[in-house]
């Protein structure tokens, strides 16, 4: 059925609005961006509490989540350019699928998983998200979805660096 039949037919679907709903559902995680209060530290939530469900009912291990973060990845890139350029924004607030992909390569790194773990895996990235440590700052100069996203990579491998040694020393 072409455009113009579906047209003839009563609706319309523009392809550019259905991409455009595709990438901000992505790029917001499903509407968590669009938070009033801190939306980065709410999509760093979200992914947490997503990463409790699976593993209470998947079983997964932290080295899972990373994998999950790869998968995730290059839809994420994607979708946080699309969705800045539709708003001309370089990396809009928003646009938080940056932290989920952080945040679960931050989990990739614990050595279990456990209520301490799961909070320290958070604050850990949220501290490097925020402080943006060399280069961590510099990646977000790259262009478009991928500078939206790389920033948020480097602070979820050094959450998980950090992690994984304070697992090596049993200090969680």
């Amino acid at each position: 059925m072409t455009r113009a039949s579906c047209r003839g037919a009563g609706f319309s679907v523009p392809r550019r609005t259905s991409v455009r709903r595709v990438a901000d559902a992505i790029s917001t995680w499903a509407g968590c961006g669009y938070s009033p209060v801190a939306p980065g530290t709410v999509g760093s939530v979200a992914a947490i509490g997503i990463a409790l469900i699976i593993e209470h009912y998947a079983g997964w291990k932290p080295i899972s989540f990373a994998a999950l973060a790869a998968i995730v990845l290059l839809p994420a890139i994607w979708a946080a350019g699309e969705t800045a350029r539709q708003a001309g924004m370089k990396d809009p607030q928003f646009v938080v699928v940056d932290e989920v992909v952080g945040q679960w390569l931050a989990l990739g790194g614990a050595r279990a998983l456990n209520w301490k773990s799961y909070l320290a895996a958070f604050l850990l990235f949220r501290l490097f998200d925020i402080w943006k440590p060399f280069p961590v700052r510099q990646l977000e100069s790259l262009p478009g979805g991928v500078g939206i996203v790389a920033d948020d990579l480097m602070a979820g491998l050094y959450a998980a660096l950090v992690l994984f040694l304070a697992g090596w020393f049993n200090l969680y």
